[in-house]
């Protein structure tokens, strides 16, 4: 019997929403009894609404030769005696506000590691669809291929994308081809644990009912794949995404700071690290410590979140 449109209209009506069911869930449930996943999300959030808001918060645009001024070059943190306000955190050589560079590297530093997440899940999630539905010699090269990259570093990886890349071109790039570059170099480099955990899903989800019955009526496979099979394998995908963050922003550090990322320019906090760094021995600690106090911080609270998440979709551990 066909249910009464007005009672079907109530029904809907009163069908909680995405957001009330997230909060009835098993997982917010364990997110509220671990304080040390509360704390490490509020600190993420922080450090992220720092770098969203760098341009109004900081002291100056470090990078505008126009706001900068030599007479308060290489001054100490507040707190020491030569400390002057507002430069909380010192200068730099140049005369930079350290803490408005750290906000600004902090904001490039996490465009660069969103990006390179988006591009190895990207290539991941569909080589892992494609070599668990289709079996057989795809799968056997693709896997292939994943077992010989997992035999080199994945920083190793980027540093022969980035070379390869730059020798292709000349060298002559600019800003935004280097930032592109540098993205894909970090995607090329963390693929292959994508692919290989969303493999394995499918090859579990392509031999259940509701796969074989989207078969019968005649659905495509990209079809079954995306609407039908992809959603089931999203949970070890969120889990990857978020520890390969953290990993692709020390990625982007590592480069930049053996200088092959990012040029001084584009201020990442590998960036200011690198350049601080020819300062560590002069005495002016406060330019590297402070950029590498922000990258360890950042990257210990995506970790910890990262970790939390991982524990909290293991339905071993329920």
């Amino acid at each position: 019997m066909a249910i009464p449109a007005p009672a079907l209209r109530a029904e809907t009506a009163h069908r909680p929403s995405a957001f009330a069911r997230f909060l009835d869930s098993d997982l917010f449930a364990s997110f509220r009894r671990s304080k040390l996943a509360m704390a490490a999300f509020a600190a993420t959030l922080l450090l992220f609404a720092v770098a969203v808001l760098a341009p109004w918060i900081s002291a100056q645009n470090p990078y505008d030769p126009a706001q900068l001024d030599l007479i308060n070059a290489n001054l100490p943190p507040i707190w020491e005696a030569e400390g002057q306000a507002p430069f909380w955190l010192g200068t730099d050589d140049q005369g930079r506000d350290v803490l408005s560079a750290v906000f600004y590297g902090m904001r490039l530093s996490l465009v660069v590691g969103v990006l390179g997440v988006l591009v190895s899940s990207s290539i991941g999630i569909t080589l892992g669809l494609i070599a668990g539905y289709a079996g057989g010699m795809v799968d056997t090269a693709i896997m292939r291929i994943a077992d010989v990259q997992l035999t080199f570093p994945a920083i190793l990886i980027a540093l022969i994308v980035d070379g390869v890349a730059k020798a292709a071109l000349g060298g002559h790039l600019d800003t935004d081809a280097t930032l592109a570059l540098i993205v894909v170099a970090i995607g090329l480099s963390f693929w292959v644990q994508y692919a290989r955990t969303v493999r394995g899903s499918v090859m579990v989800e392509k031999n259940k009912d509701y796969v074989q019955a989207g078969r019968l009526i005649g659905l495509s496979a990209p079809v079954i794949l995306v609407r039908h099979i992809l959603p089931n394998v999203t949970g070890p995908v969120f889990v990857i995404a978020t520890i390969n963050l953290a990993l692709a922003i020390i990625t982007e550090a590592t480069l930049s700071f053996l200088g092959t990322g990012l040029p001084e320019t584009m201020p990442s906090l590998g960036t200011l690290i690198r350049t601080g760094n020819r300062f560590l021995f002069s005495g002016e600690w406060w330019i590297v410590a402070f950029p590498g106090l922000a990258l360890a911080g950042l990257v210990l609270a995506i970790n910890l979140l990262g970790d939390w998440l991982r524990d909290a979709l293991n339905p071993k551990l329920q």
